[in-house]
């Protein structure tokens, strides 16, 4: 009956050792940064590897057609974004050794998507 709790005992180390890990591996890419720019530079964006926000930087001759600096806003943090998102899978594909573990992306907050649910473009 308590044959297999040995095994049960190593599982749960593992996924303890596991959850150990994935909060450092989140606290390093909460220090990172990522960049992406659009218009030849004119707007620059920077997130960190969480995909928050940090900074974005305007040159004035994209200030003066809105449209255009929405579109260039726009897409600078979607790139950096992606970035910031493929830094994640590639952290967690190092931590679990190339195993794709479904949801272990959403725990992280990489899992693709946005958070109303739709998928970002590069």
């Amino acid at each position: 009956m308590f044959g297999n709790l040995g095994n049960l005992t190593g599982l749960l180390k593992t996924a303890k050792d596991l959850q150990a890990n994935m909060a450092k591996m989140q606290e390093e890419l909460a220090h990172k940064r990522f960049d992406g720019d659009a218009g030849g530079g004119m707007v620059r964006a920077v997130v960190d590897g969480r995909g928050t926000l940090v900074d974005v930087k305007i040159e004035p001759d994209a200030a003066k057609d809105v449209e255009l600096l929405e579109d260039l806003v726009r897409a600078a943090v979607c790139a950096a974004t992606s970035k910031s998102q493929e830094a994640a899978r590639q952290e967690m594909a190092a931590l679990t050794g190339g195993m794709n573990i479904p949801g272990l992306g959403d725990i992280l907050g990489g899992g693709g998507g946005a958070p109303d649910g739709t998928t970002t473009a590069p």
